[in-house]
């Protein structure tokens, strides 16, 4: 697939953007203030990330690489007002509800909020510190990632993005799921006259099929548009009431090709820029989380579909360092995290595995940024652990395992588990190698340009399986075509930890798995 075009401002844009930032910049000469993004495609974890770096630093948690938590800088760290009246607040306050008292996970991200955390630190320069404490307002935005992958349509007419969505939906790991609607997009003629019945009907099967995909069996995540399946809003209006038609109806007044072009770009207009220019040009720093795993289980398809919408994610990013001049008009997102989440899930051994396989999927996008002037890292994460890891006895032989509680209603071999009790599980191990959870090259452009009569086989799959207990886990090698079967692939979903107690009483800050060293990297500098 080709490098996708990046948004680009109007010349209003520009000003309302330049306007905006000078504003910040105003508000930020007696405190400065940092705006960081988190996102990631549905189930990525973003809502528990904030929390759990909002617990641990309000309850002042353990962050051995979070220099200036670990060193003891940091005096005071508080909630205060956020800046923007017209955004939802992000609600911390239930979501540690949810996670501390019902020992569940809190609900996913599905609009813009945000978090205004104000840190108070002991400078380590002695010129700094002779003004007293230093001062930061963190100010937390939350959004899905799934809007991101709308930014590329900013640059996108009607017909190519039709063009693109119909031979997505013709790859193999799509064909089958998108079937009732490819069916009723072949017997439908774009010429003909406009019918909003029948683009209500065509938008509700195209739907259909985007939610077909994302769920966990499938795993598919390059599927704008994103408020699809999140309209808020704009639910049963015409800007999210339309779907990709074949060539035919071009310069045709008053067709049907006509009317889903005209909501096309009122969904553009309406939805995606303002999305984009009153919130994503305004970041500086930004951390996307990617569920990995689930596309792992889902097989080779599903990670390459993974790695595909990673790249249009970072494409509509804009990296790189500016002035301290220019940077009163203008903001670029000088620090990138990807961040692989649930590394509780698997054995310590296999997380430079997980680290591997995420730099594999986001490598092109890494270079891009880096070349722009941007830092970027990648890390294995848990911002809440929900296991621990411990050594079984199995027929004589000691075997890691991890322990937790399952969430209610989880299963494992057919077994309905207890959740609350703890039970072990050997979660496997990663290959070594990542390009074997890729389709070989060959197969993967096949697949790209297949039509709906391309076969859906893959070449391979290779990822940990989990067992319970009694068994011993086994990664099988890559298999051929036409040996290739469905193996049945499932991570048990654990809930939140039990919160320890202190000796006085107090209830100690949220575990967690290298949320400290992505604290650092992302924060670090700013608290020097």
């Amino acid at each position: 697939m080709p490098t996708p075009t990046p948004p680009s401002l109007t010349f209003l844009d520009q000003a309302r953007t330049a306007l905006a930032n000078a504003g910040d910049f105003a508000m930020g000469l007696a405190t400065p203030t940092l705006r960081l993004g988190v996102t990631g495609l549905s189930r990525a974890g973003k809502t528990v990330f904030i929390t759990a770096l909002v617990h641990n630093l309000l309850h002042g948690g353990r962050l051995p690489l979070f220099a200036a938590a670990a060193r003891g800088r940091i005096s005071t760290a508080r909630l205060d007002p956020q800046p923007d009246v017209d955004v939802a607040r992000f609600d911390y306050e239930n979501h540690v509800r949810t996670l501390v008292e019902e020992r569940l996970w809190p609900s996913s991200t599905r609009r813009v909020a945000e978090l205004r955390l104000t840190l108070e630190f002991e400078s380590t320069s002695l010129f700094a510190r002779a003004f007293g404490r230093g001062r930061l307002h963190l100010d937390i935005v939350d959004y899905p990632g799934e809007w991101l992958l709308d930014l590329p349509l900013l640059a996108k007419s009607y017909a190519e993005w039709s063009a693109e969505t119909l031979a997505r939906a013709r790859r193999p790991a799509h064909a089958a799921i998108a079937g009732p609607w490819l069916a009723a997009t072949a017997a439908t003629d774009p010429a003909g006259p406009e019918d909003e019945a029948k683009v209500r009907d065509l938008a509700a099967l195209f739907t259909d099929y985007l939610r077909a995909a994302r769920a966990d069996e499938h795993a598919l995540s390059a599927l704008p548009p994103g408020r699809f399946l999140m309209p808020g809003d704009h639910e049963g209006t015409p800007a999210v009431t339309f779907a990709p038609l074949p060539p035919g109806g071009e310069g045709v007044s008053k067709s049907l090709a006509a009317m889903m072009e005209r909501h096309y770009e009122g969904y553009k207009e309406k939805v995606v820029r303002p999305f984009f220019t009153e919130h994503f040009v305004r970041l500086d720093r930004q951390i996307v989380l990617v569920d990995a795993l689930q596309a792992l289980n889902a097989g080779p398809g599903a990670v390459a579909d993974l790695a595909e919408a990673l790249g249009d994610i970072l494409a509509c990013f804009r990296p790189g360092r500016t002035s301290w001049l220019a940077s009163i008009l203008t903001r670029r997102i000088d620090r990138i995290v990807f961040a692989a989440t649930k590394a509780d899930h698997l054995h310590r051994s296999s997380h430079d595995r997980l680290e591997k396989i995420l730099r594999r999927l986001v490598g092109d996008a890494m270079a891009r940024a880096t070349f722009a002037g941007a830092e970027v890292d990648v890390v294995a994460l848990a911002a809440v652990r929900a296991t621990r890891e411990a050594m079984v006895d199995h027929d004589g032989e000691k075997l890691p395992a991890i322990l937790g509680a399952p969430l209610p209603g989880e299963t494992l071999d057919g077994e309905k588990l207890d959740p609350n009790a703890e039970f072990a599980l050997f979660p496997g191990d990663l290959p070594e190698d990542p390009e074997s959870l890729f389709p070989p090259a060959a197969k993967l452009r096949e697949a790209v340009d297949s039509s709906p009569e391309v076969r859906a086989n893959s070449d391979s799959r290779s990822t940990a399986s989990p067992r319970s207990a009694d068994s011993r886990p086994e990664v099988s090698p890559p298999e051929s075509e036409s040996e290739h079967e469905e193996p049945v692939v499932e991570f048990v979903r654990f809930r939140p930890p039990r919160l320890e107690k202190t000796a006085e009483g107090f209830t100690l800050s949220l575990p967690h798995i290298r949320l400290d060293r992505t604290l650092e990297f992302l924060l670090g500098d700013r608290l020097t």
